[in-house]
């Protein structure tokens, strides 16, 4: 007879990723590089490693291949386990019926036999698009301890940036007393991060009547949240202090890689207390030719740098021809840089190939964003991208 576990982690990956645009065309958020070798799913995973929670459900729904692959049976992560681990959940025909994940609730709410099978007494739900580190065993300590039924990660931000947010409103012990999702005129500047801990019974009674609702959009923060308020359940906020990032947009995404550079990086990946784990192939060392220039950059395994490469994430097997120049940009794996060329203050995906002397992209801080070039496509030589296009545009 296996033991039960105290706490599974469902982890919403489901993600179309809209926002990013050309970079989710064929992967889901979740998937999307970042930081020279890792995948953004990678920060709630190797969270719930360091954190002690074994079992995790990854319930996956738009263009789910490549996460699917990525994943694997969780080696990586120390989640390849016989009883637990790291478990794919894609929405799945049942007796009665079958349907795509409505929403974030209703995802879990497909999914409850997972986790009833491990009689789980805490359920911790993530979401698959945040970068950041965080120890769930202190937050769950903190449930258990206050006896709360859903306990709801909390982070001080801006009051105006805080309408992008639910915004909570919280008495003296942090018990929260009014949830808004995306306020125009915001009350409090305590957002929710989107990582919940719910007592499994209160959970599962609310996700059953929700699904009864036709009128429901199953949705945590729509839906649920407000539910359990109106009821008078006991919802307490969690604080958190540290970096956190969500990464759904291009900006944030480039901002997010931008933190990772600097003597004294706004968010560190080199912190052996806390690892981040990831699916890494093992690639021959940087070649870096004789005249190039490299400055407050990360280049990972295998790229060849012959030109110069400032400010800059370079991902492995990247090529920087002679004479370009790489600035304030983000590189994925795979891409060719050809000779004379210029891109600056943008995001190349996978494989994309820049022909000689082409310009892409504008200055940091220029109105128009960041300019991004698609999965494998290729600039011809000396085309010019200017600052905020996208290459294919699927913006229109």
């Amino acid at each position: 007879m296996f033991k039960k576990k105290e706490c599974v982690a469902m982890l919403l990956a489901g993600g179309q990723g809209s926002r990013l645009y050309a970079l989710t065309q064929k992967v889901a958020k979740p998937a999307v590089p970042f930081g020279g070798k890792y995948r953004i799913v990678d920060f709630p995973l190797s969270n719930c490693t360091n954190s002690g929670i074994d079992t995790v459900g990854v319930l996956t729904q738009y263009e789910p291949l490549l996460l699917n692959d990525y994943i694997g049976n969780g080696l990586p992560w120390d989640l390849d386990r016989t009883y637990g681990g790291v478990k794919i959940l894609p929405p799945y025909q049942g007796a009665k019926a079958a349907d795509w994940y409505k929403g974030t609730a209703n995802a879990i709410y497909q999914n409850l036999k997972f986790i009833e099978r491990y009689d789980a007494e805490y359920v911790l739900i993530l979401s698959g698009d945040h970068i950041y580190k965080m120890d769930y065993a202190k937050m769950l300590k903190f449930h258990k301890k206050s006896g709360a039924d859903c306990t709801i990660a909390v982070l001080d931000v801006p009051i105006e940036e805080a309408s992008r947010f639910g915004i909570m409103s919280v008495d003296s012990d942090s018990r929260i007393f009014k949830f808004e999702e995306k306020p125009k005129n915001p009350e409090s500047t305590m957002a929710s991060m989107g990582i919940y801990i719910f007592t499994k019974d209160k959970l599962v009674d609310y996700l059953k009547r929700d699904a009864a609702d036709p009128q429901s959009s199953g949705d945590f923060g729509k839906n649920i949240i407000p539910a359990m308020l109106g009821a008078g359940e006991c919802m307490m906020a969690y604080p958190f202090e540290g970096y956190w990032k969500d990464v759904g947009t291009i900006s944030s995404l480039w901002e997010a890689n931008m933190d990772l550079l600097g003597e004294k990086p706004e968010f560190s990946l080199d912190d052996e207390k806390w690892r981040i784990f990831t699916r890494h192939e093992t690639l021959a060392p940087q070649y870096i030719g004789k005249g190039s220039e490299i400055s407050n950059s990360i280049i990972a395994e295998g790229c060849e740098i012959y030109g110069k490469v400032e400010n800059s994430v370079l991902f492995p097997g990247v090529c920087v021809m002679p004479g370009a120049v790489v600035k304030d940009s983000v590189v994925m794996g795979g891409c060719v840089i050809g000779e004379d060329s210029v891109v600056s203050y943008s995001i190349l995906d996978t494989n994309v190939k820049i022909g000689a002397e082409a310009r892409v992209g504008g200055q940091v801080g220029d109105s128009a964003g960041v300019s991004v070039i698609g999965d494998g496509e290729v600039i011809p030589a000396g085309k010019v991208v200017g600052a905020g296009e996208m290459i294919p545009d699927v913006r229109k």
